[in-house]
């Protein structure tokens, strides 16, 4: 449990709300933390020229304006070079703190981010791996660990699980050709194996160390046999993705999540609100972005066009 100790009681307050109340997890609240603590210094400095966070009390909160937060946020973008994604994540929550004490807490009368608006992000294609490459990457897997580190590999490229779910994997999360994941806000999904996935966890287990280990439930271990960190398995995919020859810089946990999901779109005919289930989006429209990754089938549309073959008639 986070405790906030340098946060002033109004933000505390805040906080707990969106942890007890709205469920959220603690990454995200640690987030909107850190966020608004920035928020709260720079315009307590501004406003009294001390640097005390505690000075931010509702007298203080009341008399924000819209101006206020418009002046952080061209401090952010012209001094700390924040981008687009970044100002816009913030401005989120810096809303979503002033809709709670004008709402819920009923602090103020008067929101004043109700006319503020998020920063423009320019949308970008999802990189991926092709359907050789993933072939390429999983056949690079050896050494000391590779039954293990191949049914990692195996579970990101055809399930699309993101890294925190995949290592919180519990052995007794698995029910035949189902996994229980725990996904973002706490959320529970159950994901589908495939064969591809069975056989890699049924191999893994045949050598998975049973004397000493820490955590008997979770299914992923490291070399000290507790659950497998976040960094060993971001660090053996990038490992594995150089053996493989492709570019480090480019591809990462994430990418292989991505690629799932265009795997599963571009050759497995899979709707797009089944896709949205599997990924455990909550917005449709955060799965959308992978119906514009096929060019094939946006070629063979046009093709498919009545029109395609028609051309005019001499006279």
């Amino acid at each position: 449990m986070y405790k906030y100790d340098d946060a002033p009681l109004i933000l505390k307050n805040f906080l707990t709300h969106k942890l007890t109340i709205e469920g959220k997890s603690a990454k995200t609240v640690n987030e909107y933390y850190y966020d608004l603590r920035a928020f709260l210094t720079y315009t307590v400095n501004q406003k009294t020229g001390k640097e005390d966070i505690n000075l931010a009390d509702k007298n203080f909160i009341q008399n924000i304006e819209l101006n206020d937060i418009y002046e952080y946020l061209m401090y952010i973008s012209t001094v700390n070079n924040n981008g687009a994604r970044t100002r816009a994540r913030k401005v989120s929550s810096i809303k979503s703190f002033f809709k709670y004490l004008h709402l819920k807490a009923k602090i103020i009368e008067n929101n004043p981010t109700d006319g503020l608006d998020a920063p423009k992000i320019t949308k970008s294609m999802p990189r991926y791996l092709e359907l050789d490459e993933s072939k390429s990457l999983l056949e690079s897997v050896d050494g000391r660990n590779k039954e293990r580190d191949y049914a990692i590999l195996t579970l990101f490229l055809n399930c699309g699980m993101r890294l925190s779910e995949l290592v919180g994997i519990n052995i007794s999360n698995i029910k035949g050709d189902s996994l229980t994941v725990l996904g973002k806000g706490n959320k529970e999904r159950t994901i589908f194996l495939n064969n591809a996935c069975k056989q890699a966890i049924e191999e893994y287990m045949k050598v998975r160390p049973v004397d000493g280990v820490k955590d008997k439930d979770a299914l992923f271990l490291s070399g000290q046999k507790n659950r497998i960190y976040y960094k060993t398995v971001q660090y053996l995919v990038k490992k594995y993705i150089a053996k493989s020859g492709l570019d480090t810089t480019k591809y990462s946990t994430h990418k292989l999540r991505h690629t799932a999901a265009t795997l599963m779109y571009k050759y497995g005919n899979v709707d797009v609100r089944a896709l949205q289930e599997i990924l455990g989006h909550e917005q449709l429209n955060t799965t959308q972005i992978y119906t514009h990754v096929d060019n094939k089938g946006i070629k063979e549309a046009m093709q498919n066009n009545p029109l395609a073959d028609f051309t005019k008639k001499g006279k």
